[in-house]
């Protein structure tokens, strides 16, 4: 083993320290506020990376479906629990929300897709793609069982983690995908000494 090996070594273990030390710090979060041990996470991420792909080719993202449905399932059972009893208005108004903003969202991804938008608006639409699928979750799956042990919401992470797998694989398909650095260019560290070695 050269220098040159050695240094990306070196580099490859303290970025893949850095993502390690953001998840276990994304967990203690969740879990601090929710004890919920929040498994999906990684899938959360990769649609996150998938749905930029899918923007940087100019394709409306697959996941435009997915949170339309999410929130039509959501406001349906607000409807329903605001249908049960009329007194409870914030409800009605809970499933309005659920319905109305993933449309608009959609609209905006769909429009955006089509757009050639600068690389920073693409990645500031994803994170508005992505970010109504943690209150879906919740709703749809944490929400029920939220007086549960820990033990219990953390079988219930797991099925959602596999049933977001699933959905992923559907949605997106199993073929790999690149987007562009955010930036371009080289460091140059120390050349003089990996010559010498």
């Amino acid at each position: 083993m050269n220098l040159l090996i050695a240094f990306l070594l070196t580099q490859d273990g303290l970025t893949n320290g850095a993502v390690y030390a953001l998840v276990a710090l994304a967990l203690v979060m969740v879990f601090s506020v929710t004890r919920v041990i929040l498994v999906p996470q990684g899938e959360i991420i990769a649609f996150a990376a998938l749905t930029l792909a899918s923007l940087r080719s100019g394709v409306a993202p697959a996941l435009l479906w997915l949170v339309v449905a999410g929130g039509a399932l959501v406001a349906a059972i607000d409807l329903a629990a605001w249908l049960r009893d009329r007194r409870q208005r914030h409800a009605l108004k809970s499933a309005l929300a659920y319905l109305l903003v993933p449309l608009l969202i959609a609209g905006a991804g769909w429009l955006g897709a089509r757009a050639d938008l600068p690389y920073g608006l693409q990645i500031a639409l994803t994170i508005l793609i992505v970010l109504p699928i943690g209150p879906i979750l919740y709703r749809l799956a944490f929400q029920p069982v939220e007086n549960s042990s820990v033990l219990v919401l953390l079988i219930v992470a797991v099925a959602v983690h596999v049933a977001l797998l699933g959905l992923g694989l559907l949605i997106f398909g199993t073929e790999g995908v690149r987007t562009p650095p955010l930036v371009e260019g080289q460091i140059q560290v120390a050349q003089g000494l990996l010559h010498f070695f």
